[in-house]
């Protein structure tokens, strides 16, 4: 029995010895946790008994070049439930489901909702929401925040553009300048037991949001709202589809105005307006219009149906539509022609009323044709088989060499989201029918904004331009954050080219086929232009016509297009009348002051 007690002492010292080592490694451990991990750990206790609500940064206003708010915000607030703090179940469903308009149904099934946070309604107006707070619901939380609001509605609706729930931008500028206008949102945290319940007496903590910062635009207020005027009217006499205008800076590319009708409403951009239902719509109606059609038609949309609509009205076809620009382009062959030394304005042409190219005959809108010209006699006439033969002299090369100086073969680069770009014809495809129609501006397909851009460059000196509405940066206390630059274009044109296409467009209005958008007293140049869409032998046209002041020193470019007019449709017929209208409106606004002598255009 005694050879056995070392070997027991030796056990006993050995579990001893283990017990040691393992209090050290628990104390060490211990020691660890609560000093090198203590950090951690309280985060994770702090977190388990926190709980975070967000709060919306008020986003950056949209300003116009005169201060003019185009787009500000509301306070509104959002209310939500939290599902462990309600005492009084029924009580919460009663008075918010009569107080926010809600079905019954929908609020309990919000409320009885085990989450830490259901959210019943957002984007209350703060009376409805301060109403709601008065009557102490447990379990129920009113929090502040900001829903987008557009003073003017529907003006400038597809530049402006609207936000979502989220208070992020969806279309137009709010997307375009989303890091700008959107602040950083905030937080509350507030303390709860093991429960989830929060804890009395015990203050929030707020971590304040940091409002986004304004944005200033280059749109006037004051011109945007004759513009549109003018398209709605032109667009309801002439029964059209849409009528799209443009009115920009041709020395800088600042935009004044730019409308698409029928525009939407900004503060309701997801009801499809009744304008749009009945261009869309007014066909399949007829006389059931009077009975409800429309309002049967809109409430039949859904899914993906209704969202193609919603597409569709919030589409800006100044720069996501491309369209045949007809007789405007001439003012591109007219151009080239020019720079490339292939015709003057003297050259004399004979015009039998076509053209043969290859096998083609290619008429000119003169049937009966307008016999001997000048080429300056032929702009005023916007007779196509004249700028067929500068086109053929230029040949495809050349042609093609001025398409991609001129830029038209790239986007303008505009800071609006969604550009279309050109659809040309590869130069390899091109013969000389095709050349034939390219010339006088068929064939082919480029946006609104495209247009007036290239012509933009072409008048001003011969400088490429960067169309675009953002113009600064401000804080909210109206520190200037940053001026946005778009550098000096390249030069596309030889500034006497650029005189000698001011003087000929100048004559357009003066006694051509551009005089129903003279001016007693201003020299205004420009072209008219009226094109058949695709596909042909529908009997639906484009007018359009493209015009500047003053001729000599332009500082104001507008174009107008006009989608499938009913009845009369010629360019110079409906589309001038439109742009003068504008320019007796904005010209004196502008501060550009009538000549003392003007020559009368030619009746």
């Amino acid at each position: 029995m005694q050879k056995t007690r070392p070997f027991h002492r030796r056990k006993i010292l050995l579990i001893f010895a283990i017990c040691m080592l393992a209090l050290v490694f628990l104390i060490g451990r211990l020691a660890y946790l609560m000093i090198g991990k203590s950090e951690y750990y309280a985060s994770l206790a702090e977190d388990l008994h926190e709980r975070e609500r967000s709060i919306k940064a008020a986003r950056g206003r949209i300003l116009d070049r005169n201060g003019t708010v185009l787009a500000d915000n509301q306070t509104v607030c959002t209310v939500s439930v939290v599902h462990s703090q309600i005492t009084d179940a029924e009580t919460v469903i009663k008075v918010l489901s009569e107080v926010l308009g809600m079905e019954e149904e929908t609020v309990r099934t919000r409320v009885e909702k085990v989450s830490s946070m259901e959210r019943i309604k957002s984007n209350v107006d703060k009376e409805t929401g301060d109403l709601i707070r008065s009557y102490g619901l447990d379990g129920v939380k009113v929090d502040e925040d900001y829903r987008r609001y557009y003073p003017f509605g529907s003006m400038a609706s597809k530049v402006l553009g609207f936000t979502g729930a989220d208070n992020q931008g969806i279309i137009g500028l709010e997307v375009r300048y989303e890091e700008v206008l959107s602040g950083t949102p905030g937080t509350i945290l507030t303390l709860t037991d093991a429960r989830g319940i929060e804890i009395e007496d015990t203050a929030e903590t707020r971590v304040e949001p940091i409002a986004g910062d304004d944005l200033i635009i280059s749109l006037d207020y004051n011109i945007q709202q004759y513009v549109e005027q003018a398209a709605y009217n032109v667009l309801e006499e002439k029964q059209a589809d849409s009528v799209s205008i443009l009115v920009m800076n041709p020395q800088n590319g600042e935009i004044y105005a730019m409308t698409n009708v029928p525009e939407f409403d900004l503060n309701d951009p997801y009801t499809l307006t009744e304008m749009f239902l009945e261009i869309t719509y007014g066909d399949e109606a007829s006389d059931e219009a009077e009975d409800g059609f429309l309002e049967s038609a809109a409430a039949a949309l859904t899914g993906d149906e209704l969202q193609n609509a919603l597409n569709q009205m919030w589409r800006n076809g100044c720069i996501n539509d491309t369209y045949e620009p007809g007789s405007t382009f001439k003012i591109i062959t007219a151009a080239a022609g020019l720079e490339e030394g292939v015709v003057t304005l003297d050259d004399t042409f004979y015009c039998p009323g076509y053209k043969l190219v290859d096998d083609r005959r290619i008429r000119c809108h003169k049937t009966a044709g307008h016999g001997s010209e000048t080429f300056l006699e032929a702009a005023q006439n916007s007779c196509n088989p004249v700028f067929i033969e500068v086109g053929l002299r230029l040949g495809v090369d050349n042609y093609y060499k001025y398409f991609n100086q001129f830029g038209l073969n790239v986007k303008t680069g505009i800071d609006l989201p969604g550009e279309a770009a050109t659809i040309m014809h590869q130069k390899e495809n091109v013969g000389q029918v095709e050349l034939a129609t390219i010339s006088f501006g068929q064939s082919f397909q480029i946006t609104p904004i495209q247009l007036i851009t290239t012509v933009s460059s072409i008048i001003n000196g011969g400088t490429r331009v960067t169309p675009h509405f953002g113009v600064q940066a401000k804080a909210r206390d109206g520190t200037l954050l940053e001026v946005y630059q778009y550098g000096e274009g390249e030069r596309i044109l030889s500034e006497e080219t650029s005189e000698t296409m001011r003087y000929l467009l100048e004559q357009v209005v003066d006694g051509g086929s551009g005089k129903n958008a003279y001016i007693e007293g201003y020299r205004i140049g420009g072209k008219t232009a009226t094109s058949e869409t695709l596909p042909r032998g529908q009997g639906k046209y484009i007018s359009s016509f493209i015009g500047f002041a003053p001729a000599d020193d332009p500082q104001v470019i507008c174009l107008c297009v006009i989608n499938n007019p009913q009845g009369t449709y010629y360019g110079g017929t409906i589309a001038a009348p439109v742009v003068k209208e504008i320019f007796e409106n904005i010209l004196p606004y502008l501060g550009i002051e009538k000549t003392e002598t003007v020559a009368s255009a030619e009746e």
